[in-house]
């Protein structure tokens, strides 16, 4: 397991609330839209809170199968 830390600041005119749920809990399946060529699949396991489980695999020829 790893601990994964990332942290931005964004000026947008959007509510936190929607920019916390594009981020946060669909940031993979929208990533996964906008690259297709590096995302196959992405699972998630849970309803996005604390404990929710979240896989990521990659297209072949990537460094990782998944993450």
């Amino acid at each position: 397991m790893a601990i994964f830390s990332f942290e931005a600041e964004v000026t947008t005119s959007i509510p936190p609330a929607k920019m916390f749920k594009a981020f946060v809990v669909d940031g993979e399946k929208i990533a996964a839209q906008i690259f297709p060529e590096a995302i196959k699949s992405v699972a998630s396991e849970g309803d996005g809170g604390p404990g929710t489980i979240k896989q990521v695999h990659f297209n072949e020829g990537k460094k990782r199968d998944s993450t």
